[in-house]
């Protein structure tokens, strides 16, 4: 019994020195966010435009009855534009403020699970405008994913 609890208790360390990120490809790079902040990953919807809205937002949509206000994470991340594929998808998330928003990427890839050694976290050095929603560079085998930060992203 005590080999057990004892490799259980191994077992949460490991966890707890990893995180999960939800990985997609934006501009033909890999991007990600952690995946506890993603409610729902769907195909585009119909959306609608919204006069006088911030550059980066597309529009609105509907998801099951409720409005979504939509961005485009290429806008918002000034990154080159391009036309939407198939691929596209938008991830659902909640920000700070409750409101959900959804945001359009290229393609979602994979989960990634990320031990803190695999993460190296963004310094000042960046510089930019897209510095503040970078927190950090993601090192899994064989990739390199630019991890960001959803709380800048969405908020106002």
């Amino acid at each position: 019994m005590a080999e057990i609890v004892a490799h259980s208790a191994a077992g949460m360390a490991r966890r707890r020195g990893t995180r999960d990120f939800l990985v997609f490809i934006l501009a033909g790079d890999l991007y990600a966010v952690g995946l506890t902040r993603i409610r729902e990953i769907l195909s585009p919807p119909p959306i609608t435009p919204v006069p006088r809205a911030k550059p980066a937002v597309i529009g609105v949509c509907s998801v099951r009855g409720l409005l979504v206000t939509v961005m485009d994470l290429r806008r918002r991340l000034h990154v080159e534009e391009q036309p939407l594929t198939r691929r596209a998808r938008i991830l659902l998330v909640e920000a700070q403020s409750g409101e959900v928003v959804g945001l359009m990427v290229d393609e979602v890839r994979h989960v990634a699970r990320l031990a803190d050694s695999e993460i190296e976290m963004a310094t000042s050095l960046l510089g930019g405008d897209v510095s503040e929603h970078v927190i950090g560079i993601g090192r899994p085998v064989g990739d390199v994913v630019v991890l960001l930060n959803l709380s800048t992203i969405v908020s106002a």
